[in-house]
């Protein structure tokens, strides 16, 4: 069977401190069959030259790679946009601050070569940044697929969907947590979903899903309630809702 075309699509918006090293871990990919998209919004700072200096590093290895620059709607528009301009038979999406593990991509693809999935997820490993140029582990967030359905059990930066999903589901534009109320909409519509328990990609923790602020709190928990609440699940969900953001509050 003929490897798939994997399309990978970095968000970017005045990202210049953190792109480089998005860029370079999919650069450095073991697996190279790769359609590579940055999907910038009209960054105002150095975000676009960054991008621009890894051109050839990437011709060099073969792997398609594009930069788009222009205003957009927010962050799940952009990565509609990204989603609509790729080629791949499955695309992976990593944001500007995060970053792949060398092998993510081929441990995905020898996933789906034996077990033939519509999204598949990973652990992550969360980090902080130490103030000396490097960073500190606060934690392996485990991936799971389990009942009752939480959002701690899944990990953004380590979901591959196959291009058929995309074709039928978009991120909604209405909210922070877009990106779990598609999760969701896949898993009440009995798409096939695979976890793989290794460490596939490194969350940079901080921005805006991590703002410590009750008010902002408030708004993240309301609006991932609405979205369980959206998919037909029960009014307990509240408490998970609550528990998410107590625990991102007091860790700070």
């Amino acid at each position: 069977m003929a490897k798939p075309l994997v399309s990978i699509i970095t968000v970017s918006y005045n990202s210049e401190r953190t792109i480089r090293q998005t860029i370079e871990s999919v650069l450095h990919q073991t697996y190279t069959m790769l359609d590579y998209w940055v999907i910038d919004g009209a960054s105002s700072d150095g975000t676009v030259a960054v991008a621009e200096e890894y051109r050839q590093e990437f011709e060099a290895r073969g792997i398609e790679y594009h930069i788009v620059s222009e205003p957009d709607c927010g962050i799940y528009d952009a990565m509609n946009k990204g989603i609509r301009l790729s080629h791949g038979d499955i695309v992976g999406i990593i944001n500007s601050d995060d970053w792949y593990e060398p092998n993510a991509v081929e441990r995905m693809v020898d996933t789906y070569e034996k077990h033939p999935f519509d999204m598949f997820y990973a652990d992550l490993r969360i980090v902080r940044e130490d103030g000396q140029g490097g960073f500190s582990q606060m934690m392996i967030k485990k991936s799971s697929l389990r009942s009752p359905v939480v959002s701690r059990d899944w990990n953004h930066p380590t979901t591959f969907i196959t291009r058929e999903v995309y074709q039928r589901y978009q991120y909604k534009l209405e909210s922070l947590h877009d990106d779990w109320d598609l999760v969701l909409k896949i898993r009440r519509t009995g798409y096939r979903i695979v976890v793989l328990n290794e460490v596939l990609a490194n969350f940079r923790y901080g921005g805006v899903s991590n703002e410590r602020s009750l008010k902002k709190s408030f708004q993240r928990g309301r609006a991932r309630y609405r979205i369980y609440r959206n998919n037909g699940y029960s009014r307990l969900y509240f408490f998970e809702c609550l528990a998410i953001e107590a625990v991102k509050f007091l860790r700070g």
